[in-house]
């Protein structure tokens, strides 16, 4: 199993962070990870993610397992248990007016050794993810 994971304390309301989180629209401004997301973020959706981590592939991801404004799942996978990544993202309050921001992604599954082989490194597309999301919640 291969996981990435980044947190983010953010001196912002938990609804700021959740807001830019699931407008797909908005992502290219705040969001130096990404490139481009093509559909609707909200439960039993899916949307299509251009990143930096892999500019010359586009993501199909289902939205799952959404808990506004605090948990939501994006997913992807090969039947059967073949593969499958799970990225989550958790907002949490902290205080009045500020929370902490998680987000993992894990790759499992009996061809995960394989697959991740060729999965570029997430560490650097997190830390971007979470830097421009806290930027932009705080500049709100």
């Amino acid at each position: 199993m291969t996981t990435y994971s980044v947190s983010r304390t953010i001196d912002a309301a938990p609804q700021v962070v959740w807001d830019l989180l699931t407008d797909a629209t908005a992502y290219p401004k705040w969001n130096p990870a990404v490139i481009a997301i093509e559909g609707s973020i909200r439960e039993g959706e899916t949307i299509k993610l251009t990143s930096i981590a892999n500019p010359d592939r586009q993501f199909k991801l289902r939205v799952s397992d959404v808990t506004a404004p605090s948990h939501m799942v994006w997913w992807d996978g090969m039947p059967l248990g073949l593969f499958k990544g799970v990225r989550t993202f958790d907002v949490m309050a902290q205080g009045e007016g500020a929370c902490v921001f998680e987000m993992e992604e894990v790759y499992s599954g009996l061809m995960a050794p394989l697959i991740t082989r060729s999965i570029p490194d997430m560490t650097e597309s997190f830390q971007k993810f979470a830097d421009g999301l806290k930027e932009a919640a705080e500049s709100r």
